[in-house]
């Protein structure tokens, strides 16, 4: 049984991320990276569909320590991983990684301030002993999308695929091509398949805010061309951090303003006879859901110039040739895309236990929207819902690592979230009304009514609460202090 001072479960953006943040704030730790899968990239190196892309600029979703030297400021999924390997190779990271093995559970010992991971490899079970668990491996299940029941689908001749596991032989070239949703990997296939298909109908139930921007920052480019690197980066990635910070706060507190701003947008770029009001004006206010973003309008391009469309009705069945839907109409189909959303997993999926007691997500809060209630030494990264995934990640590894450089020093080796002021009320992690987040939010941790224990989804406050308030805040219970034989 090896014994790390840290382990990090997964080897995508943010286990990476996690690791150089590691080696450079606690240069005398040591770690593994326990990664399930056979190679680095996490959602990056899974997702094979067609168009795979970013959906927020990449100088926000890049690292802070790692600057994003691209044109394009929203990036294919292909350049996003390299990215991230290169990451990797430049900081050593790769000799860290155990790949093929997929973390099952782990267990704290209070007696040995340490967790107890088990993982299985090939097969076999493999156990770490580490005295830090840091949980990096997002939060759906790499097993399997979503997909409902769908009535009649085995009668269907063609093909029905889920966008988590695209198959590297479907050749849609010269087929009608159905894809069923309206959410970011939608409105990224349509007009990526509709390039070679004979056309896509992208069908969804409901409408999404879609908007448009230029896959290149012009200024951006100027900048760089202009000024250092991190210099340029620096600046670009904080213009676009406020910009996102005002326009998400403006539509919470004038959704009415930003939703026709919207809905105009789009009807400057489908023209006066497209019917907006069905297609694309959703039923909810600006940020009640992510918002869908497609670069150079290409999304738009594709239904103006017929290669695709929109359907917006509900399904009554499939068939032979195709889908039935409620209103009486029929999509004729050669392959059905499901891209119907993921399956949510509290914790990566781990079973944890603290001294024997099973650790219930649903029943903890969540501490700063990193650590939670009454679960030592044990943090996960978990990005934005309103912004860049990895904004959030290198605020919460940088607070990882100030935690454990406290603990070295005082000789406390356990920190422990308390909830001790019974004024604090609970709502759900996310307030998002997509189904996907509803279908699980019932499992997953909560979040608190007043700070420290609630999700600002702010990245200014978080930037003053994890990187510059002190670590004792009355809340984070230090204990457990190292025997002087440990010690010595």
């Amino acid at each position: 049984m090896e014994h790390f001072d840290v382990v990090i479960v997964g080897a995508g953006l943010s286990g990476i991320g996690a690791a150089v943040h590691l080696q450079t704030q606690c240069p005398g730790k040591t770690y593994a990276i326990l990664e399930g899968r056979d190679a680095i990239g996490g959602t990056w190196d899974l997702f094979r569909y067609p168009g795979i892309r970013s959906d927020s600029d990449m100088y926000t979703l890049g690292y802070a320590f790692k600057p994003w030297t691209q044109a394009k400021a929203i990036a294919d999924g292909p350049s996003i991983l390299n990215y991230v390997r290169e990451t990797a190779r430049e900081h050593g990271i790769d000799p860290h990684i155990r790949y093929g093995h997929k973390v099952l559970s782990a267990a704290w010992s209070t007696p040995d301030a340490a967790w107890t991971v088990t993982a299985e490899q090939d097969g076999q079970t493999r156990t770490f002993t580490c005295n830090f668990l840091f949980l990096c491996g997002g939060y759906y299940s790499y097993d399997g999308g979503y997909t409902p029941d769908f009535p009649g689908a085995e009668t269907f001749k063609g093909r029905i695929v889920h966008p988590q596991n695209w198959p590297s032989d479907l050749d849609y070239t010269g087929k009608k091509v159905v894809v069923i949703g309206s959410g970011a990997t939608a409105v990224t296939l349509v007009p990526e398949m509709a390039k070679t298909a004979a056309h896509v109908t992208m069908l969804q139930r409901s409408p999404t805010y879609v908007v448009s921007r230029p896959a290149e920052d012009a200024f951006a480019n100027w900048l760089r061309a202009k000024l250092p690197a991190k210099l340029a980066y620096s600046i670009i990635r904080w213009r676009n951090v406020l910009f996102g910070l005002y326009f998400y706060n403006t539509a919470r507190k004038k959704p009415e303003v930003v939703k026709k701003r919207l809905l105009d947008m789009v009807r400057e770029q489908l023209g006066p006879d497209f019917d907006v009001g069905t297609h694309f004006t959703p039923n909810y206010n600006p940020w009640d859901q992510r918002l869908c973003l497609v670069p150079d309008a290409d999304m738009f391009q594709a239904l103006k110039s017929g290669a695709a469309s929109v359907v917006t009705d509900h399904i009554e069945s499939f068939g032979p040739e195709g889908i039935r839907l409620k209103s009486g109409e029929s999509l004729e189909a050669d392959v059905i895309v499901t891209a119907t959303g993921l399956v949510l997993k509290p914790l990566n999926g781990l079973a944890l236990s603290v001294d024997g007691k099973a650790v219930e997500p649903a029943r903890t809060l969540s501490y700063k929207g990193m650590m939670y209630s009454d679960v030592p030494n044990l943090a996960s990264s978990f990005g934005y819902t309103n912004a860049s995934w990895t904004l959030k990640c290198d605020l919460t590894c940088g607070y990882v690592c100030r935690l454990l450089n406290h603990m070295d020093r005082t000789g406390l080796r356990q920190a422990t979230p308390r909830n001790t002021d019974p004024t604090i009320g609970e709502e759900p992690w996310l307030d998002f009304s997509s189904g996907y987040v509803q279908r699980a939010m019932a499992s997953f941790p909560k979040q608190g009514t007043k700070a420290p224990w609630r999700l600002d989804q702010n990245y200014a406050l978080d930037l003053m609460n994890l990187k510059y308030s002190k670590v004792e805040d009355g809340v984070m219970e230090f204990s457990n202090p190292a025997s002087r034989k440990a010690a010595a």
